[in-house]
């Protein structure tokens, strides 16, 4: 049996020009490539790699480059024939994707509402944070949450946001009633890894300049952290646009009354550059862009 997955290791190592870059591609460890790369060494016999024992690692063989050539050109062909068949696909189809914490938060609360008024579309979710080739992950669109515009994609800005801290009512009330930026120094910090949600950002603009934001619980989504503030653990600087009810239903409050760090198109519309627009997909997108406003008239940002 053909060792695919080290095939594709190595072709992307020699494309890319190194282990680390091949490592980043697949989302997989360093340790993993080489791992593969030994692997398909011992199963064709022959050295693919030149060890030079410097830092800089190996390069490939005239025999290696060979075969990485022909193993990117089958790549491109399977990739090929895999979008001929999701072309073939429903004209009523739509696949978008987007990350864990918008699904959760924004997405899915109001996607009843687009299979209310649009019963004939069929539309699927992946659950999906890297910024890759849509063809490459089988999507129409995607959404994403960063400081766009990004290099070989087309993207457009669907909406702003803002970050506030947030915390239970009741942990709130057991600290005392926080109500400035300094009593922060004495609460403990929920860091929500998304970089446009830092505490680094709050401190810039509020402070207090000694709020220490190294210390306090890390957690891996904003979904996540506002959980986790929601149980009491402490508190979060929130993405206005993902709190949802917590704070009309009283599950969050916010300690600092209206405070807030204003983020200017927060999120963007991911389309396929140059490709043909689908029908699904142009209702998809007109229809996002009517819930992304229709949210900002009922919860402008503070």
């Amino acid at each position: 049996m053909l060792p695919l997955n080290a095939l594709r290791a190595f072709a992307l190592t020699v494309d890319k020009g190194g282990v680390r870059a091949a490592a980043r591609e697949l989302a997989v460890s360093h340790s993993a490539i080489s791992r593969h790369l030994r692997e398909l060494e011992r199963y064709l016999g022959v050295a693919l790699f030149e060890r030079s024992g410097g830092s800089r690692g190996f390069t490939a063989t005239a025999q290696g480059r060979r075969l990485a050539v022909a193993v990117l050109n089958a790549m491109n062909d399977v990739r090929g024939a895999m979008d001929a068949v999701r072309e073939q696909r429903s004209p009523r189809a739509v696949t978008l994707s987007v990350a864990p914490s918008f699904a959760a938060r924004w997405l899915l609360p109001r996607l009843a509402e687009f299979e209310r008024r649009h019963p004939q579309i069929e539309v699927s979710i992946l659950v999906e944070q890297r910024l890759d080739d849509l063809r490459a992950v089988g999507s129409d669109l995607a959404i994403r949450m960063g400081a766009g515009p990004w290099p070989g994609v087309s993207a457009q800005p669907l909406m702003d946001d803002a970050l506030y801290p947030v915390m239970s009512s009741t942990a709130w009330q057991k600290a005392g009633r926080p109500s400035v930026p300094g009593d922060l120094c004495r609460l403990r910090l929920l860091h929500d890894r998304d970089p446009f949600a830092s505490w680094s950002l709050w401190r810039s603009q509020h402070g207090p300049p000694s709020l220490d934001v190294r210390k306090g619980a890390r957690f891996s989504s904003s979904d996540l952290v506002l959980r986790a503030a929601a149980q009491g653990l402490g508190v979060a600087l929130a993405r206005h646009r993902l709190i949802g009810d917590d704070l009309e239903t009283g599950v969050l409050v916010r300690p600092l009354g209206t405070l807030s760090v204003p983020i200017a198109k927060a999120y963007w519309i991911i389309t396929r550059p140059g490709g043909e627009a689908r029908h699904a997909t142009t209702t998809m997108v007109a229809w996002l862009r009517q819930a992304a406003e229709d949210t900002g008239r009922r919860t402008s940002v503070p």
